[in-house]
């Protein structure tokens, strides 16, 4: 879950798996899989953020990717 803002000063959660686009047009738009959208105040950059920091959290990330070619486990 990650915690986005209305543009009216309210905040609310939103379940972060359901998420299917993220759009800015300019405002961020919100799609969901289920076809229900969301405009809130915070960039595109910061909800893959708030995303990858929730992923982390919970254990879904758990470490860095090698941007290296080798295999850095031999």
């Amino acid at each position: 879950m990650i915690r986005v803002s209305r543009f009216n000063g309210t905040s609310f959660v939103i379940n972060c798996e359901w998420i299917e686009t993220l759009e800015s047009t300019p405002d961020t738009v919100i799609t969901l899989v289920n076809g229900k959208k969301y405009v809130v105040k915070e960039s595109v950059d910061d909800i893959i953020d708030s995303v990858v920091e929730f992923k982390r959290r919970a254990g879904f990330i758990n470490r860095l990717i090698n941007p290296l070619s080798e295999n850095d486990d031999k």
